[in-house]
């Protein structure tokens, strides 16, 4: 797999296409969505198998995925949690709380990164 940069994306295989901004970098990954006070769209972490939730301000929505973006698995945290890492998990999609079931991101669904406008 290539290596991923930061930037924004578009979310595919889901039941509709998610704006993405994508967090490679180790900075942009430790940052991720805290300090802010909502997210329209997905926050991609990669590479990275687990997540916390101290310091944030609202609950997400954490789908786990592999290596080929297939979704392992959708949990919701709430401010202040410290999730588990997920073992075979490469990739984190974040979001506002309930936002996966919304967009049908659910175990099993392969979905795809692609570039904005394209």
């Amino acid at each position: 797999m290539a290596r991923r940069e930061n930037g924004r994306g578009v979310l595919y295989g889901a039941e509709v296409e998610v704006p993405v901004e994508i967090a490679a970098s180790y900075r942009a990954r430790t940052r991720g969505l805290l300090g802010r006070d909502g997210f329209a769209g997905a926050l991609l972490l990669t590479p990275a198998s687990g997540v916390h939730t101290f310091g944030m301000r609202f609950a997400i929505d954490v789908a786990y995925l592999g290596r080929d973006f297939t979704v392992l698995g959708v949990r919701t945290m709430r401010p202040g949690r410290l999730g588990r890492p997920r073992l075979r998990a490469r990739h984190v999609l974040e979001a506002e709380a309930g936002a996966m079931a919304r967009w049908g991101v659910r175990r099993g669904v392969r979905l795809r990164v692609g570039a904005e406008g394209g």
